[in-house]
């Protein structure tokens, strides 16, 4: 299977993170507080943690191309740390939508060798041409599970515009919800140990 690599890590990081921005808005105006997020509880945290630190690496610093072909069974393993993850936390509304677009992109990066699939047409729409070097998104001949890999390509003029899957579009669905719910005060919340003055004695 011949493919090419259009980018260090070209695959729907962007397309999350403005969604996760579209929750704090809608949040915001729909009176919402953002104090609320700290107080939502998210069971099994560092798995998240390590699989994003995980990802970084491989695709912001030589390490990627360093393991060769591990580096496909590294990113797996990363993205299956934070399924793992949400799954522990589908009490959060939101959270089911984002397993089930996880577990979409997740299924279509293993049927095609653990890499993401990229389409021509939106990397031409993009502007971008293939690079050399590790990349969770290539451009690959034989494309398994076609409508589950990164067909769609946002706008030029949004910075750091990127391409994107019908996966990360229900990941950022759900995360926007997540945190509109969370800024209203829905979902579990973390157990406050509330401070007593000094010399006062519990009831």
């Amino acid at each position: 299977m011949r493919s090419r690599t259009p980018g260090r890590s070209d695959h729907g990081g962007v397309f999350i993170l403005y969604a996760v921005l579209v929750g704090l808005v809608i949040g915001l105006l729909t009176g919402g507080s953002t104090a609320r997020l700290g107080d939502l509880r998210f069971a099994w945290a560092p798995l998240v943690a390590i699989g994003m630190a995980v990802q970084l690496l491989l695709f912001s610093t030589p390490l990627g191309d360093t393991l060769g072909p591990l580096a496909p069974v590294v990113y797996i393993a990363s993205n299956l740390a934070v399924l793992a993850a949400v799954w522990r936390n589908l009490a959060i509304p939101g959270l089911p939508l984002v397993l089930v677009g996880g577990a979409s992109n997740l299924i279509a990066i293993v049927a095609n060798g653990g890499y993401m699939p990229v389409s021509p047409e939106a990397l031409a729409a993009m502007g971008r041409l293939p690079r050399e070097g590790y990349s969770n998104s290539r451009l690959v001949d034989g494309v398994v599970l076609g409508p589950l890999t990164d067909l769609f390509a946002m706008p030029t003029w949004v910075p750091a515009a990127n391409v994107f899957s019908v996966g990360d579009v229900l990941i950022g669905v759900g995360a926007a919800i997540a945190i509109v719910a969370a800024m209203h005060g829905r979902g579990p919340r973390a157990n406050r140990v509330l401070s007593m003055p000094a010399g006062a004695s519990p009831h």
